[in-house]
Parts: C-alpha cells; sequence; structure tokens
C-alpha cells in the first residue's frame, strides 16, 4: 500500500503546486504585465477617486442622466457577484410585467417623449445583467430628458453623445452602443455648477 501511496502523494502535492500556485502567480503576472488597466477590474476614476469600472453597468435613476440597461441581477442591481440573465422568456408574465413597468418608468420620467417607441435595450436586461452599454437608439431616446434637466440645449447633449459613440470593432463585429458611465460623467464634466 505504501508503495502506492507515495506516488500518490507526491503527484497531489506537486499539482498542488503547479497547478494551485505557480500557474496563477504566472498568469496574474502576465496579465497585470501585458493588460494592467483590465486586470485591476477597467476602473474609470475622477480626480483619482474611483467612480466605477468600464466593464460593469451602475444604476443612475437621476433624470439629468441617462439611464442603462436594467439590470436581472438582485438584490441590487449590476452586482457582479449575482451576474446573470433572468431566463425568463418574451412571453412569459413577469418578463412582460417586467418590460410593462420600464416602459411606464421610461414615459412618466419624459412624457414629451411618450409617443416614440422605446428601444428594446432600455426595458430588457442583457444576458448577464451588467451591461455598461447601450445602443444609439436608446441614448437617443433620452437625449431631451437630460437636456431638460440640465438646462443645456439639446443639440449640446446630442453632440456629447456623438463625441462618446463607439463604432463597431473594425467597422463589422459588434453594434454602435455608447457607454452609459462615460457618457454621464463627460455630462457632469460639461457644466459642473449646473448640476444639482
Amino acid at each position: 500500500m505504501s508503495r502506492l501511496l507515495r506516488p500518490a502523494l507526491t503527484l497531489f502535492v506537486g499539482f498542488t503546486l503547479l497547478l494551485g500556485l505557480v500557474y496563477p502567480l504566472l498568469v496574474t503576472a502576465l496579465a497585470q504585465a501585458v493588460f494592467p488597466w483590465q486586470a485591476n477590474g477597467s476602473v474609470l476614476a475622477v480626480a483619482g477617486r474611483p467612480v466605477g469600472s468600464a466593464l460593469i453597468g451602475q444604476s443612475f435613476s437621476a433624470p439629468k442622466y441617462f439611464w442603462g440597461r436594467p439590470s436581472a441581477t438582485s438584490p441590487q442591481p449590476y452586482n457582479g457577484l449575482a451576474s446573470g440573465g433572468s431566463n425568463l422568456g418574451p412571453t412569459n408574465p413577469a418578463e412582460l410585467a417586467a418590460v410593462k413597468a420600464n416602459v411606464e418608468a421610461l414615459r412618466s420620467a419624459d412624457p414629451a417623449e411618450a409617443g416614440k417607441p422605446v428601444p428594446v435595450d432600455l426595458v430588457t436586461a442583457s444576458g448577464s445583467g451588467l451591461d455598461p452599454d447601450i445602443s444609439l437608439a436608446a441614448a437617443d431616446y433620452q437625449v431631451r430628458r437630460v437636456a431638460r434637466a440640465r438646462g443645456l440645449q439639446v443639440s449640446q447633449v446630442r453632440e456629447l453623445l456623438v463625441r462618446h459613440a463607439r463604432r463597431p470593432w473594425l467597422g463589422v463585429f459588434g453594434e454602435p452602443r455608447v457607454d452609459v458611465l462615460r457618457l454621464n460623467l463627460a455630462l457632469d464634466g460639461l457644466h459642473p455648477a449646473r448640476v444639482r
């Protein structure tokens, strides 16, 4: 028995050291050397203070901000530890009720836009429930509300949106979109004295 136990223990200790210590340290060191910003969470900072990650959405509900996609995470929105979609189909009564509530919230926040169709990404959560981006149509739907709440011209807010728009990678992969946190930070930096 001891003849079999010794090689098994040697392999166990060897693989534990290799895969449990050496490999993670090597991958961590490589990530820090090649992709330090991404490896440390892609944290966005203002005046040296972290305000969020470029990879995870944040909840905005004030009229002066652009709102992101609804989050399916609970108990709080955009909770990275609870990432995952609701897995509710488009005909599920709970999903239909959530979409209806989201549409009503958007229309009550901006009655002037009540007649316009609401972009789907403003009323449905993504597969991860953490998306930081919205479509340009979803952002454009909110331009008038944000401009009115901040006392800005619609053209100023739309120009800022166009400047922060991200095009498809290589012009083909993905959809045009905008990062909600970066856009809202740019709004706050536009006329800080006017922001309440």
